[in-house]
């Protein structure tokens, strides 16, 4: 994964379409809640030629709580994402120098993402100026003992519709991803180098630790457990 400059004429493009449009909704009142990493994971990079992931914006409109059920029935194809959310505790300019990328991680917590890939994903510009299919997320417990994004000891349990998953843990939780302070740090880049920045109190999800869980009719829920700080949970409704 690059933290370099950002040259990706496709990702530029995208980026300045995106952000053109979140401007818009910000000066329109909404509020800013952070970012979000996309398409992240090897068989994407390698798929899409990328040398890291894409970067998309959350607004708090965005935010529901756990335990909520979000109705999805107008949705062409939703998935949720199980992912590690990361706040800051101060801007971050871009992301060159990893210690200053662990020094502005406060801390970390669960967070699952519900998208909605529809047109399905194939052209890079594209999916950046649909925000990379967002539509809802769902944050938990920060911990604050874990500042700079330290994951050891930590195990992910997710939950489909009542059925429990194998744990996760070790290096396994940022396979999916890469390393989490990689993703924080080509994030903070891709901002930089479109105009934007990583600021304090901002929320970055930084992908998802499994296979993106495509839901079905019969699914009525997805939960999202980091052992030790907590868990997220989220209801689907198909009527």
């Amino acid at each position: 994964m690059s933290d370099t400059e950002v040259t990706d004429p496709r990702v530029l493009a995208g980026m300045k379409a995106q952000l053109g449009a979140r401007a818009t909704r910000i000066a329109a009142g909404a509020k800013p809640l952070g970012w979000k990493a996309g398409f992240g994971a090897p068989a994407a990079l390698q798929k899409f030629a990328l040398a890291g992931p894409l970067a998309g914006f959350m607004l708090a409109e965005a935010r529901v709580a756990s335990g909520v059920v979000v109705p999805v029935s107008g949705w062409k194809n939703p998935v949720a994402e199980p992912e590690i959310a990361v706040w800051l505790g101060s801007n971050l300019a871009d992301g060159r120098d990893r210690s200053a990328v662990a020094a502005a991680i406060a801390g970390i917590g669960p967070a699952i993402e519900l998208a909605d890939l529809d047109p399905p994903p194939e052209d890079v510009t594209a999916i950046l100026a649909g925000n990379i299919f967002h539509r809802r997320v769902i944050l938990g417990r920060t911990d604050t003992s874990r500042a700079g994004a330290r994951l050891d000891g930590l195990a992910g349990l997710v939950t489909r519709s009542g059925v429990v998953a194998p744990s996760v843990s070790g290096d396994a939780l940022e396979a999916n991803t890469g390393r989490v302070l990689d993703v924080v740090a080509h994030i903070a880049s891709t901002l930089a180098e479109c105009g934007a920045r990583l600021s304090l109190g901002d929320v970055i999800i930084c992908g998802s630790i499994v296979p993106p869980i495509f839901l079905r009719r019969e699914d009525t829920s997805v939960a999202f457990a980091l052992e030790g700080i907590g868990e997220v949970s989220v209801g689907v409704s198909w009527s």
